[in-house]
């Protein structure tokens, strides 16, 4: 008797067919040619769905420091932004429309001159920190993004080329590089956000030591929005900073962008600036707020 039950019970939970695992969408990393570096790691994530539904076309996120954004094992220091885990919250709360996320490995030692803003320093400054870094390379990261990686995923993969349906995130150096994405080619790059940028261009503590250098950070600033930002024109801007390590240095340089913002026609549509009382500068702190400031940035996108 009890061995026909246990049979019968056996027989209906073979019946019961097996519950899918949950489509968390899936990862390709390639390593992609570039003229000016050499190959680039690049990590790319394929929302839920994507491998179904064949005739969707999908916007894209370009993310800086790969490294740290999907995989602790990966990251340099076993923490992340979790960028998956937010666009899944976003695409499940009906937010934002699924998109795709590419992450590009920064080059370890020269992550500094890679993502360098190179026109927003002038000349004499610009020279004064390569002599003592090494040549600045941000026009040519700037030229690979654009005009070699963005057109090898637009043919590999079913996206919404269009700047609109473009945006860029990164934090820190990669701030700063996502704001002059922006800047440099509003054709490629519709929208940006800019966490915890390191407006200060050098250490606070070469600033603190020559006091001087803060007026020049800011007047250099202040010329490159005006000439090359300029107003919206359908772009969206996110920026923020906490208030704790080295996030404490950047109020005064973050309030003078803001202003140079505002006189250029940037309102609450279109830039967003946000301070976090009591973050540090490091990828908990970006995972945290990475699903306010994308359900804001990319609150367009929603088809």
């Amino acid at each position: 008797m009890i061995r026909r039950l246990l049979l019968t019970l056996w027989a209906l939970l073979l019946a019961v067919p097996a519950l899918a695992a949950p489509d968390t969408g899936r990862f390709v990393e390639t390593d992609v040619p570039s003229r000016a570096f050499g190959p680039i790691h690049t990590v790319t994530w394929l929302p839920p769905g994507y491998d179904r539904d064949k005739a969707r076309r999908y916007p894209v996120v370009y993310m800086h420091d790969a490294q740290n954004l999907f995989f602790p094992k990966r990251s340099n220091f076993n923490k992340v932004w979790a960028a998956d885990k937010a666009a899944l919250g976003l695409i499940a709360a009906h937010k934002v429309a699924p998109f795709i996320i590419v992450g590009i490995d920064h080059p370890g030692p020269r992550r500094y001159q890679r993502y360098f803003p190179d026109k927003v320093a002038d000349p004499v400054f610009a020279r004064g920190i390569a002599a003592k870094v090494g040549p600045l390379q941000g026009d040519g990261y700037v030229a690979f993004l654009a005009d070699e990686l963005k057109p090898l995923i637009d043919r590999t993969y079913r996206t919404r080329p269009q700047a609109k349906y473009t945006a860029t995130t990164g934090s820190s150096m990669g701030g700063l590089i996502s704001i002059y994405l922006l800047g440099e080619r509003p054709d490629v790059f519709g929208k940006a956000a800019a966490v915890s940028t390191h407006i200060p261009l050098v250490d606070p503590d070469t600033i603190k030591a020559r006091p001087e250098l803060a007026d020049i950070v800011k007047r250099d600033w202040a010329a490159w929005l005006t000439t090359r930002m300029g107003a919206p024109r359908g772009r969206k801007l996110w920026m923020d900073h906490g208030t704790e390590t080295l996030d404490s240095n950047y109020a005064p340089y973050q309030t003078a962008v803001d202003a140079d913002l505002r006189q250029l026609g940037w309102t609450d549509a279109e830039f967003r600036s946000r301070v976090f009382q009591g973050a540090a500068h490091e990828e908990n702190a970006w995972a945290a707020r990475l699903p306010e400031m994308w359900g804001w940035l990319l609150a367009d996108w929603k088809k």
